[in-house]
């Protein structure tokens, strides 16, 4: 298309007045732009502890018990089989400022336990939907942080037009149709005053935060669950084999009571009793099959299982229990709570978004250009005299929004105060849970010692009936008698060590299950330092 050239000088050689003042106001805002990024809002800083805060007016260090020594032998061997067998009575002593390792687990000393702990963190959908969580927010907070960044677009835009004959021809000089093709660059950018970008991205990353505790206190819920379970299968297997024990002695003295009752040396009343005796044992022995197989569906399901999976098989022989146990102080439990730091972030995001909303009530600047070439054919391109560019810069100040965004202040502030409370209220929670499990430890171990007192009283008392069933001195039923008072207690003893060994599970759960020594996030430490903390667009 043959087009005459435009008798206006080049872009480049225009020089007037009002451009000269639009240079300077461009100028001024992008100094102001330089000088603003200040934050705005209150203090994230959380409140302190109650003064004088501890977890018992007068603690006890030492957890009662007998002395059994440590061998610290292989598990397997003989001398550590012997140690588990009798590390339930043990001796525990808290130790101020111990750390707690990542797997923890471990110190209860049984390699089926540990692969089991290991499968679980590795199979579990939950732990891994929390990780993916934790990652998605990393990603929003990165959302935010592309604020900082201009934003650059471009644009290709080719023509085709027809001028009525009721304008003038222009731009296309003697044509009524022409093309034209225009290539240009939209660049955009809105500098951060008030801090309320910067106070978006702290926001999104204090929510990441939060999220990256959920996962550890999901993470801990998962392994103390694991554990508890294994202890429960050792205990309940136990406690089954025992009430079925208990069912076999009442029969065999019932079964001598009905010879006795036909002879008329027994009371058809006494031999009654005996059967309520047979059916009362009979009816407790349900409960324990139940709890025991239905422990080991959620076993598996732990695991990240089919309840028809394969489980391994636990004794409670096969578990040690530790004659040390971590005693954080106060000050340090606050760091070490999943649950108190996530109340932490919370304290963050909400004072940020004060910020946020402080922000939007204020003045607001946009800067924006738009370089590029307009010609009417391709060839024509990236020729100075084709070449055109637009500087604007806009200050917005919301006059009127119907109290919108004062009461949007004022309700993030409401938030503010109310995740103060929960930051204390999460404290709070923290002293509490490791005082009730102090509390518990000393006197479940107290309880242990007198049912194995009367354990020791009652085996005692067999061996001496037995000894003067021997001698003529008695009756089988009083020897039957005394086994099934042993078999009660052996009973009550099972189940009073499996409280112990809980006790010392829910201590280290109340003290933050040491997820600080463990990767629990799914992620390579460079990769979490990288997605927690960068915000390159890439």
């Amino acid at each position: 298309m043959k087009t005459v050239q435009s008798p206006l000088p080049p872009a480049k050689s225009l020089k007037t007045p009002a451009s000269t003042s639009a240079r300077r106001s461009l100028a001024l805002a992008i100094l102001c732009a330089g000088l603003g990024g200040c934050m705005l809002g209150p203090d994230d800083k959380p409140p302190p502890l109650p003064k004088g805060s501890a977890y018992a007016a007068h603690l006890q260090k030492t957890i009662p018990g007998l002395k059994v020594a440590e061998t610290n032998a292989p598990p397997g061997t003989p001398q550590a089989q012997a140690e588990a067998a009798n590390s339930v009575l043990r001796v525990q002593r808290l130790v101020e400022e111990m750390d707690i390792p990542g797997r923890w687990w471990e110190m209860y000393r049984c390699p089926k336990l540990n692969q089991l702990v290991s499968e679980a963190l590795v199979n579990s959908p939950n732990l891994r939907a929390m990780q993916h969580s934790l990652q998605q927010a990393w990603e929003q907070r990165r959302v935010e942080g592309a604020s900082l960044y201009p934003t650059i677009s471009g644009q290709f835009i080719p023509t085709w037009n027809q001028v009525s004959h009721a304008y003038s021809n222009v731009p296309m000089q003697n044509y009524w149709v022409y093309g034209m093709h225009t290539l240009q660059t939209q660049v955009g950018y809105v500098p951060d005053l008030w801090g309320g970008a910067t106070s978006a991205i702290v926001e999104a990353a204090a929510q990441a935060d939060v999220q990256r505790f959920q996962v550890e206190a999901t993470a801990m819920t998962l392994i103390t669950n694991v554990v508890n379970a294994a202890f429960n299968d050792g205990s309940l297997r136990a406690q089954v084999a025992t009430q079925n024990q208990l069912i076999h002695e009442a029969d065999a003295i019932l079964t001598i009571m009905d010879g006795q009752q036909m002879l008329g040396d027994v009371a058809q009343t006494t031999v009654y009793l005996q059967h309520d005796v047979v059916a009362t044992q009979k009816a407790a022995l349900a409960p324990l099959k139940k709890q025991f197989e239905q422990n080991r569906d959620q076993m598996a399901l732990l695991a990240g299982q089919p309840p028809n999976a394969p489980m391994p098989e636990f004794q409670m022989s096969d578990f040690t229990l530790p004659a040390k146990l971590p005693l954080s102080l106060p000050a340090r439990l606050l760091e070490q709570r999943p649950d108190v730091q996530a109340a932490r972030a919370q304290i963050t995001a909400a004072a940020a978004q004060v910020g946020v909303a402080i922000a939007q009530r204020l003045p607001n600047l946009q800067l924006s250009a738009s370089p590029g070439y307009a010609a009417e054919s391709l060839h024509k391109f990236f020729t100075p005299s084709m070449g055109q560019f637009a500087l604007m810069s806009t200050i917005t100040q919301p006059l009127f929004q119907g109290g919108s965004l004062i009461h949007a202040q004022r309700a993030a502030k409401q938030q503010f105060l109310q995740s103060l409370e929960y930051y204390k209220h999460a404290t709070l929670t923290g002293l509490n849970d490791v005082a009730q499990t102090l509390h518990a430890l000393n006197n479940d171990s107290e309880g242990v010692l007198a049912t194995y007192e009367q354990l020791d009283n009652a085996r005692h008392s067999l061996a001496l009936v037995e000894r003067q069933h021997r001698l003529g001195d008695n009756s089988q039923i009083d020897v039957l008698a005394v086994r099934f008072l042993v078999t009660q207690k052996e009973l009550a003893m099972e189940q009073a060590s499996l409280q112990r060994f809980s006790d010392s599970v829910a201590l280290i759960q109340a003290l933050g299950g040491g997820w600080w020594n463990r990767n629990d996030l799914g992620l390579n430490p460079e990769d979490v330092k990288t997605r927690s903390s960068s915000l390159l667009p890439w």
